[in-house]
């Protein structure tokens, strides 16, 4: 089978979609497929590579306008390509601008990653295309029922919509080199340590953990870089913190699963419905480490289950996040318990399981 995937950014850039994207076609080229992925260059020249058996077209960037990347020759790689099947990773305006002429004539599927939430004076010129996309790919993919259920653009086209995890290789998680490991503990003190991960952005609600962590007892270990970051540096300077809160900076993928092995609890204190699921939960998960998270109506609460694989609590509440966070470091049977429900838990959101339920997919919409 032909495989088109289209989206703003590919590896190596850093983020929840472009690892999605990246998992998928190399999981799709591995089982025997013919995969291209189509996506923006970070500079003006294109670029035509082949990685780990995927085609990699990145077409040369003009210029970026919140936070879409602009690219006049991405249609017209996109229109010479002779996919079976197009899949858009959405939101991403320009591919769907480009793929809408096509409609009716390419089958086409459709992952719906995120709502608009931030871009909302952009999103009142975007919303005719993005209604006319919604209402006529074959297929759209929603990572979980709470989503679609509390998405006000997906209940409008809710007919057309299958729930599909997402999902992770796992095992790295689960054999984390001890050395590596030990090192981490070793570097970052002794005593209960919080983990965090992610890209430093407005809606991943660092600034409210750190809040929390003036009242919990026990360190906090922030992994990853990203606009927010500076900001939340000047925060962790506050008396109290300044020796409990640490920031690990970017980490290379490789080294990644140490950080979880060597945590006692992870906590993705997302504050906006821009986290939409929250695959480093996935991570968390596979590692048996249990999760403090945040209600937000999207999938987090989905994927972190309160009292099975750990604890949920309301949005930005840092008096509801220094709760929970004590709660778990002072309570050995109930975070045992909660790691125990965190294994069991990863096992829905396999990349195994996902591969085989979007291949599913592709064969209903081709048929």
């Amino acid at each position: 089978m032909r495989i088109l995937h289209v989206y703003k950014a590919y590896s190596p850039v850093l983020g929840g979609i472009e690892n999605h994207v990246k998992l998928v076609a190399e999981g799709q080229a591995a089982a025997g497929h013919d995969v291209t992925v189509l996506v923006t260059a970070p500079g003006a020249r294109t670029m035509v590579e082949t990685r780990a058996g995927v085609r990699v077209i990145k077409a040369g960037r003009m210029v970026e306008i919140a936070s879409t990347p602009l690219s006049l020759s991405l249609p017209g790689y996109l229109y010479r390509q002779r996919p079976d099947i197009t899949h858009l990773h959405f939101p991403y305006p320009p591919a769907e601008a480009a793929q809408a002429p096509l409609l009716g004539r390419r089958p086409t599927v459709l992952s719906y990653h995120s709502d608009i939430v931030r871009q909302k004076r952009l999103r009142l010129f975007y919303e005719p295309l993005m209604q006319h996309v919604l209402r006529r790919v074959d297929r759209i993919l929603v990572s979980s029922p709470a989503y679609l259920a509390s998405s006000p653009v997906l209940t409008r086209v809710s007919e057309r919509c299958t729930i599909l995890p997402y999902g992770i290789e796992q095992e790295r998680f689960r054999t984390a080199t001890p050395e590596k490991t030990a090192a981490i503990r070793e570097r970052y003190g002794h005593g209960p340590l919080i983990l965090f991960v992610g890209v430093l952005r407005y809606y991943k609600g660092v600034q409210y953990l750190l809040k929390a962590m003036q009242k919990v007892p026990a360190r906090l270990l922030i992994v990853g870089a990203g606009p927010e970051g500076a900001a939340l540096r000047a925060q962790a300077q506050a008396p109290g913190l300044m020796d409990r809160v640490h920031f690990a900076g970017a980490v290379d993928d490789d080294d990644l699963p140490a950080y979880y092995q060597a945590a006692d609890v992870f906590c993705l204190p997302a504050s906006e419905r821009s986290e939409a699921f929250g695959l480093v939960q996935v991570e968390a998960l596979s590692a048996g480490l249990p999760i403090v998270s945040t209600e937000l109506g999207t999938g987090t609460s989905y994927v972190n289950q309160h009292n099975e694989s750990g604890l949920v609590v309301p949005p930005r509440a840092a008096e509801a996040l220094t709760g929970a966070l004590v709660r778990m470091v002072r309570d050995d049977e109930l975070r045992h318990t909660l790691a125990a429900g965190a294994r069991k838990r990863a096992k829905a959101f396999t990349a195994e399981r996902m591969l085989q339920d979007i291949d599913a997919v592709y064969a209903e919409v081709l048929a």
